[in-house]
């Protein structure tokens, strides 16, 4: 159990806002001590640490309070305990991409890729930093070019860690990307690599693929599951599409869904949660059983 101020510290949350999420959304629920502390127990500090990521990229607090209470009722590991957390500048995206400084850029790359694991980076520093650009480029402080500036050089960061992760020979297929007309490939090409990362044989298919491309390529590979993202809610109804095409083809093959909107889409959809190394883990483990 953990006092408020030692939740705040774990959490990255300060006292205040802690306070107010379990006031005003009902995030957690602490229990008192017998001298009348507050004191939150490790599920508590997932709940909070799994709303500050969707905070952070963009999500409104009641959204998000929904959203992991919701993940939790239908038994998705929301985030992992954030004690192994690293600390970057998530505003850094955001300024190199105002001035398109190539140099600054691959030095703020090389900074954060070296604060830890490659999920430990992309779960707690990149993802955050790239919903600041996204949120610098909506305000209209970084143009479009700067953001598109910024994403592809990470795209290529993302592509060598993906290539780094050697290829397996052994482990089950899964076949992972984006459904038709959807475009935004930095999540689920960060998933891609952690799969690899963690022993299975990933297909990457990157973005726009048809839902007939799909069972095409289920077929081919012979995979036994499939992974895609829902980073937009524009991207809903053609994931559903995709899912219901491929559980319709292959019953037996398992379609996980990541991503911002992944709780939207329903039907035979997995959702993974919104913590990539978790989530990759987790489902390696399971199909390696």
């Amino acid at each position: 159990m953990y006092t408020v101020g030692r939740a705040a510290e774990l959490t990255g949350i300060s006292p205040d806002t802690l306070r107010m999420w379990q006031r005003r959304y009902g995030v957690v629920e602490p229990v008192r001590s017998k001298g009348g502390y507050r004191l939150y127990d490790d599920p508590a500090l997932r709940r909070l640490a799994a709303m500050k990521s969707l905070v952070d990229a963009g999500w409104g607090p009641r959204e998000a309070a929904r959203r992991v209470v919701s993940d939790e009722v239908r038994g998705v590991d929301v985030m992992p305990l954030p004690a192994a957390a690293v600390r970057g500048d998530t505003a850094a995206l955001a300024r190199v991409g105002r001035d398109f400084n190539g140099p600054a850029l691959d030095a703020v790359l090389d900074d954060g890729f070296a604060l830890g694991s490659f999920e430990q980076v992309v779960d707690s520093w990149l993802m955050p930093a790239l919903a600041q650009l996204g949120a610098a480029w909506r305000d209209g402080s970084v143009s479009v070019a700067g953001e598109h500036f910024v994403s592809a050089a990470v795209q290529r960061r993302l592509a060598a860690s993906f290539d780094a992760a050697g290829r397996s020979v052994t482990g089950p297929c899964v076949v992972v990307g984006l459904a038709r007309g959807c475009r935004h490939e930095l999540g689920v090409l960060a998933f891609a690599a952690a799969l690899r990362r963690a022993g299975l044989t990933v297909v990457y298919v990157g973005g726009d693929l048809p839902p007939e491309e799909w069972v095409r390529t289920v077929r081919a590979r012979e995979a036994v599951a499939a992974v895609l993202g829902v980073p937009t809610p524009d991207d809903v109804p053609a994931v559903r599409e995709t899912v219901q095409a491929v559980s319709t083809a292959y019953p037996r093959v398992a379609v996980h869904v990541g991503g911002g909107y992944q709780s939207e889409v329903g039907g035979a959809a997995r959702p993974l949660g919104h913590a990539i190394g978790v989530a990759s883990l987790q489902l390696a483990d399971s199909l390696s059983h």
